[in-house]
């Protein structure tokens, strides 16, 4: 039979009575489940995960479904994550890849350090620099796949119930400080404490701590931490550009056809550039309205920043001489953050200082 002239003769409908069409196999449905470190009130932050699963169900037609569960409510929202996701309790996490740098330091460098990237460097080092290669590498001994979902931008510096007016008040202080940043932060003095988001104010309220960061202002104000502490420090000098990962069990995604995998990749793609784009849109009236409602917000002094410089340089150069994970990340990483700040010294920084001197 001349397949080419039942084409052109009969249309479709001669093509299937002929038996002449390739065959075309149903996509078998998947239903995965997606555990969150952070709480659902948070629709930035939680929210990245929803976007991303509404995306992989639109482009799957509805055939690959992922459920999205707050923090808490499978596993606890950042102990015990890493181990559950090797072992495929659930098929996905999605999470600041910064908690789990008591499992190995080297986490940290997929999320942010002090010092680091911002948001669009981090973005860069990851998809056109090494760093989604070699995080993803690292990542593997885990039995995780990693892809970007998400980036808060710059944070502030959190909120202080009393102020800071040079680095000796720090001496003693309780702060709660995501991941990482404790390391630096307890060389100078500061007691840190990892708590869960959902569980800062109540902490704070009591005294059982004396100072709390977060994100910024959108998320801050949600979560009511002017209420109880009213300074408000920036910047967050340990979050420059925070990048939020979806973690994915190796075994699980191996089982994925290219098209669902290529699936996961976009989706996640386009939650990481939409969680942005919200925080970017949402915190300038928050923190408008926060100073509106007395708080103070005010920069760190000069000696915090410079101590905290040299007490990051020195952790840094400590683990590289003992973690070869790390080392090798790092030195790539630092390279590029050399080479990123080269670039944005004549471009971004000095058209922002430009126009934010501007009366606009």
């Amino acid at each position: 039979m001349d397949r080419r002239s039942v084409i052109k003769n009969a249309g479709i409908a001669g093509v299937l009575a002929a038996g002449a069409a390739p065959a075309v196999h149903a996509q078998e449905a998947i239903r995965w489940r997606l555990a969150s470190s952070f709480p659902k009130a948070l629709d930035t932050i939680f929210g990245a995960a929803e976007t991303f699963s509404k995306k992989v169900s639109e482009m799957s037609g509805g055939k690959f479904q992922i459920s999205i569960h707050p923090a808490g409510e499978l596993m606890p929202p950042i102990a015990g994550m890493i181990d559950n996701i090797q072992k495929g309790t659930t098929e996905m996490v999605h999470t600041a890849p910064y908690y789990f740098f008591g499992v190995n330091d080297a986490f940290a460098l997929g999320c942010a350090i002090p010092f680091g990237l911002n948001s669009r460097q981090m973005t860069a080092w990851m998809y056109q620099g090494n760093g989604g290669k070699l995080m993803r590498d690292f990542y593997a001994k885990y039995n995780i796949v990693n892809f970007p979902m998400g980036n808060t931008g710059a944070q502030m510096g959190g909120w202080y119930r009393k102020e800071i007016k040079s680095k000796a008040d720090l001496k003693g202080l309780k702060f709660r400080a995501g991941g990482f940043a404790g390391k630096v932060l307890g060389r100078m003095g500061v007691v840190p404490q990892n708590i869960p988001g959902g569980e800062i104010y109540q902490a704070l309220e009591k005294g059982t701590i004396d100072a709390a960061e977060w994100i910024g202002p959108y998320d801050d104000q949600k979560l009511g931490f002017n209420k109880v502490a009213p300074f408000y420090y920036y910047p967050g000098w340990w979050e420059g550009g925070p990048q939020l990962d979806a973690f994915v069990n190796r075994t699980a995604y191996d089982k994925l056809s290219p098209e669902n995998k290529a699936i996961l990749e976009a989706a996640a793609a386009f939650a990481h550039t939409d969680m942005q784009a919200k925080y970017d849109a949402r915190n300038p009236e928050a923190l408008k309205q926060l100073v509106a409602a007395k708080v103070k917000v005010l920069p760190f002094p000069k000696d915090v920043m410079e101590e905290a410089f040299k007490q990051a340089t020195g952790l840094y150069d400590e683990i590289s001489a003992s973690n070869p994970d790390w080392k090798v990340i790092f030195e790539d990483w630092s390279k590029f953050r050399r080479d990123q700040n080269l670039w944005f010294r004549f471009t971004e920084m000095r058209f922002d200082q430009f126009m934010q001197a501007q009366k606009l």
